[in-house]
């Protein structure tokens, strides 16, 4: 089993920035992705940004040029520093991890991001 701890959430004004932090344990052989979604109220979960285990990056355009997802491969750990935050980015934030050998997905509890006008 895996678990997927998220940390770094929280209440900023719209500009501010935040840095959420997700680190993977259990039994792990390799993760193969991890990276961020997101959902706000009334709204489908939707992609954020994930990083491969070489570091190619996948990102929703809403959020390129503000939020920056980084990894570290040897503490099984995936971060996504966000700035120039926006009301619209107010959401609930999920940790996403992709486990191989056998590729099973694993989900964080999620982490509440509110960015006040």
């Amino acid at each position: 089993q895996v678990q997927l701890v998220e940390s770094g959430g929280g209440l900023v004004q719209a500009g501010g920035s935040l840095r959420l932090s997700c680190a993977a344990s259990g039994s792990i052989f390799s993760i193969a992705y991890m990276g961020w979604y997101r959902q706000a109220p009334g709204y489908q979960r939707e992609l954020v940004a994930v990083i491969t285990s070489g570091g190619r990056i996948n990102s929703a355009d809403s959020v390129k040029g503000r939020f920056t997802i980084s990894r570290d491969n040897a503490e099984n750990t995936v971060y996504l520093q966000m700035n120039s935050l926006k009301p619209e980015d107010t959401a609930v934030y999920y940790c996403n991890a992709v486990i191989q050998p056998d590729h099973v997905e694993y989900w964080g509890q999620g982490t509440q991001v509110t960015v006040s006008s």
